[in-house]
């Protein structure tokens, strides 16, 4: 049986490859929807990437995940930072949640070493481009078998 994951972006990630590419890269968010489907399928996970600007959609997405019991992958964008309401939608996470960021936060501005997810996330990968999603979904993947 394969594990259904949801692999969730926040504000701006849809402008992956033209958005800061020193920062974030030079990825696209088309390549990235590929290699984290990719990965996923090479993991036994059936993986299904979302992004949105819009908060109230990004929480949505939370419940569904938390109603239905499935794991995520959450990047929040700019929302890490001050979306408590984003924060009370994972916090009521009923399966794994990683928290993802392409770049390190702790190596960038002050601001952004903050996240309010990151206290009820399982646990969370930054700095690694694009390879942090694929060590997100190796460590859904693992929680999986275990």
């Amino acid at each position: 049986m394969t594990t259904r994951v949801l692999v969730l972006n926040g504000p701006n990630l849809g402008r992956l490859g033209s958005r800061e590419p020193d920062v974030y890269g030079a990825t696209s968010y088309a390549g990235l929807v590929e290699e984290c489907t990719k990965t996923g399928a090479e993991l036994g996970l059936d993986v299904e990437v979302r992004e949105t600007n819009d908060e109230a959609e990004l929480i949505g997405w939370l419940h569904e995940a938390a109603d239905g019991r499935i794991p995520v992958v959450l990047n929040p964008g700019a929302f890490t930072h001050y979306s408590y309401a984003m924060r009370d939608a994972a916090a009521q996470r009923t399966a794994p949640l990683i928290e993802v960021h392409i770049s390190n936060p702790y190596a960038r501005e002050e601001f952004r070493h903050n996240s309010v997810v990151a206290a009820v996330a399982t646990g969370t990968v930054a700095g690694f481009g694009i390879g942090s999603y694929r060590l997100a979904l190796r460590a859904l993947a693992d929680a999986a078998d275990n």
